[in-house]
């Protein structure tokens, strides 16, 4: 059977509300919601909107980080959301970023971050 330390999810959302993907305020309302739905312990949110425009937010996690990036004059914004431990749900912070933005598409791919198996196995040399 196979374990992971966490679960890492990339996140990819077009066609989202270009006026919420340019407002620093509404981006890192956004990204709280997003992490308190996931039910992780916010330490710290920090933002930075750059000229002439697009914003890059992160919101530090006991549990990890959730991380987004925004291109208002592309309508896209990409996030990565990294979880460790079983007490969270990444998958809600997705769906909350994907409504927030109100993106009319979007992908997400998930890694599992430090998979181990329960067996040893012997060390591999790459």
């Amino acid at each position: 059977m196979t374990e992971s330390l966490g679960c890492h999810l990339i996140l990819e959302m077009w066609d989202c509300d270009k006026e919420v993907l340019g407002d620093v305020e509404r981006i890192k309302e956004v990204v709280k919601r997003a992490a308190s739905q996931a039910r992780a312990t916010i330490i710290e949110v920090l933002c930075h909107e750059f000229s002439p425009s697009g914003i890059t937010g992160v919101a530090l996690l006991a549990e990890s980080h959730l991380a987004i990036h925004t291109w208002p004059e592309h309508g896209y914004a990409a996030a990565d959301i990294f979880t460790c431990g079983s007490s969270t749900e990444p998958q809600l912070a997705a769906l909350c970023l994907v409504e927030g933005l109100r993106a009319r598409h979007s992908s997400t791919m998930e890694l599992k971050r430090g998979a181990f198996k329960r067996d040893p196995v012997p060390h591999q040399t790459l």
